[in-house]
């Protein structure tokens, strides 16, 4: 039973007052100081220390989607855990080569939170865009980045990951994007089979694959990967690629909020074809930043939630009328009991979070999880609730 002490302990310490502290930092200086310490807490101490501690504020609840058995039905969503840029691929590999850590947070995230999906990685490493590419706005629990899906690139990061083989944690996803600027469709192809086979090669066996299709936050996106027929051709190449597999690897898809009824259904039509296993609903929504509204910039939290509850309804919807066994995931402004209730009344099994850390802190999806279960709890307690 998850213990009733956590979001009040949390609201103390964390929301009461770590957070005012670290919020009188930007939230680019504020990322730059979490990355150095991750780094450090990288290390076999601290981070046994992390799993010790989520070991006492956690509560086990198995939950299967997408093929995946989860411990839990909180995702850390791509983003956090993605590593350094780099100039070239030679760059990145002599970096993993020499022992750096060039993915703060591999073996420390996941200790203390449980399941995390690395990446975005793209095929080739990329320094991602200059300047501020970070905000925050409290007033709506929201994020916003422009970050440019800065990265390693595939080959360092699945050469990091095969040295720390026997210390990776026995769940975790990998997400993969296709590189910004490209459009010609067999170049896309060939990035997407090179990038999954990146990692095979090198023996990396995550839980699931993820194929971003959606990157609200680079300047030189297409942002035409969503159609029918393009997410056709990709998903069944990354499908046939990881069935020949002599361990097949789920493969679930990230969509971008704000598209037709239609093109969910369409998507969900081409994933339940292909044998997509999950999508995750949905990826961050491009608005104006705050220093110029001439800068796009992909927002989730608060501002995101509301879209991101209307793509995973469609989603659902097509699902259940058409009998595919494709799951959706809830993705977009979870931060509390109340809008990760929104999506498991959608019917709607595991989530991924990425706002909450900022908002309700590390512990994040352990709080989330105690207040709804608790909240639950007390409504089924009441007189006249309903009763399973």
């Amino acid at each position: 039973m998850l213990n009733r002490w956590i979001p009040a302990l949390n609201h103390l310490v964390y929301e009461q007052v770590l957070r005012p502290l670290l919020f009188r930092r930007s939230a680019m200086e504020a990322h730059q100081r979490l990355l150095t310490l991750l780094a450090w807490a990288d290390e076999p101490l601290p981070s046994g220390a992390l799993g010790l501690l989520r070991r006492l504020v956690r509560a086990r609840c198995d939950v299967t989607v997408g093929g995946v058995l989860l411990p839990q039905s909180l995702i850390l969503a791509a983003g956090l855990v993605k590593g350094e840029g780099f100039d070239s691929e030679a760059a990145a590999l002599a970096a993993v080569e020499s022992g750096r850590c060039i993915m703060p947070g591999w073996r420390s995230v996941p200790r203390l939170v449980g399941p995390v999906e690395f990446g975005s990685f793209t095929r080739w490493p990329r320094q991602g865009n200059a300047g501020v590419t970070l905000w925050r706005d409290p007033a709506t629990r929201s994020t916003q980045n422009r970050v440019g899906l800065r990265n390693p690139g595939v080959l360092a990061a699945a050469a990091f990951l095969a040295r720390h083989r026997d210390s990776l944690p026995p769940v975790f996803g990998i997400n993969i994007a296709i590189s910004p600027g490209v459009t010609d469709l067999d170049q896309e192809l060939q990035e997407a089979r090179e990038s999954i086979a990146a990692f095979v090669r090198q023996g990396i066996r995550p839980s699931w694959f993820t194929l971003n299709v959606s990157c609200p936050n680079t300047e030189d996106d297409p942002g035409a990967r969503q159609t029918e027929q393009h997410t056709r051709r990709l998903c069944r190449a990354v499908v046939e690629l990881l069935n020949g597999d002599v361990q097949p690897t789920p493969l679930w898809v990230k969509v971008g909020p704000g598209l037709a009824a239609e093109q969910y259904a369409a998507l969900m039509r081409v994933f339940a074809d292909e044998g997509v296993r999950a999508v995750i609903a949905t990826n961050t929504h491009p608005e104006p930043t705050p220093d110029d509204p001439a800068l796009m910039a992909g927002v989730g939290g608060g501002r995101l939630h509301a879209r991101a509850l209307a793509a995973a309804g469609h989603l659902l919807t097509e699902r259940q009328r058409r009998g595919y066994a494709v799951d959706v995931i809830g993705c977009g402004g979870v931060i509390d009991a109340a809008s990760y209730h929104e999506f498991r009344a959608l019917g709607v099994a595991a989530v991924q979070y990425w706002s909450a850390l900022v908002y309700r802190g590390p512990l994040a999806a352990a709080v989330v999880e105690s207040e709804f279960r608790h909240a639950e709890s007390d409504g089924a307690r009441r007189p006249g609730a309903a009763r399973n």
